[in-house]
């Protein structure tokens, strides 16, 4: 069975202008995700700056979040990392804190072999019981996930379910949901291609739109699962200008910026992330007053 359908948040993590984590703010964000309609919550991934937070406060922040859901929606964490090991020790601790799943970036830097990945996410996966969602953002990682080993490894793992696919390549992405014979479960991974991924077959998308826009990333992919696939191709488009302005500078520069704006305590960035050009936070701002959420 799936983690979720539809919209999942990947949520900020809200920093003090010291730099540590607001635990405070955390609470109210996740209040408004849930009342706004998201599906699911991704905790711990890129957009809540999880490789500047030490393994302390990367544990500490998913277990909050645990805790403040409920049980209401699904709570997945991040806990990935180049070292097969830390993400072994990541993975075990956030399952006993009741994580409903687990989101693994494949192992940055390192560029490992596709038997290396394939080694790499069955050590992990074969440390927990959990569902697991591989994470493929070659982008970032400089490494891409296969898809004959994204099959490869949802065959073989029992826990292993789905990926969250940001490569942008929506070729490779058609491959895969060939080839997966619906083994696989695909999340969009870019908030620009929600509906062409589900078109393939996917089930939704993690994102970074809903941190802004819950209630509207929620319905593009419901009506889509509804099978209003015009509607939720109108909602799309309509999102368009507000997805790229979202990712005018690297995430999560951007969305925390509009979190501020929106009067949530979003916070500064821990560097070496840096605050948005002045050029960038005005064309932001425009796209979000479009949009109609300022």
């Amino acid at each position: 069975m799936s983690i979720f359908r539809g919209a999942g948040v990947a949520i900020i993590t809200p920093m003090y202008e010291d730099g540590t984590v607001n635990y405070d703010e955390f609470a109210k964000i996740v209040e408004y995700q849930i009342e706004k309609g998201t599906d699911a919550i991704i905790v711990c991934g890129t957009t809540g700056e999880a490789s500047t937070l030490s393994h302390e406060e990367h544990l500490d922040v998913i277990k909050y979040c645990v805790e403040k859901v409920a049980g209401r929606i699904p709570v997945i964490a991040g806990t990935g990392s180049n070292s097969t090991e830390t993400a072994i020790y990541l993975s075990t601790e956030a399952e006993k804190y009741g994580v409903d799943g687990l989101l693994l970036v494949s192992p940055y830097y390192n560029k490992a072999t596709q038997n290396g990945l394939y080694a790499h996410f069955k050590a992990v996966a074969n440390s927990v019981k959990v569902p697991i969602l591989l994470y493929n953002v070659p982008g970032r990682t400089g490494c891409n996930i296969l898809p004959e080993t994204v099959v490869r490894l949802c065959r073989d793992v029992e826990n292993i379910v789905g990926v969250k696919e940001a490569s942008g390549n929506i070729s490779q992405i058609a491959h895969l949901a060939a080839i997966a014979d619906g083994c696989v479960d695909i999340y969009s991974g870019n908030d620009d291609q929600i509906v062409p991924i589900m078109s393939l077959g996917g089930i939704g998308v993690i994102s970074v739109l809903s941190n802004v826009a819950p209630a509207q990333t929620h319905e593009i992919c419901q009506k889509f699962l509804d099978g209003d696939v015009k509607e939720s191709c109108r909602l799309q488009l309509k999102a368009l200008d507000l997805c790229n302005a979202l990712f005018c500078e690297v995430n999560p520069i951007p969305v925390k910026k509009a979190l501020n704006l929106m009067g949530f305590a979003a916070g500064p960035l821990r560097m070496p992330l840096t605050e948005m050009e002045e050029a960038n936070a005005q064309r932001l701002e425009k796209a979000m007053k479009a949009y109609g959420i300022l």
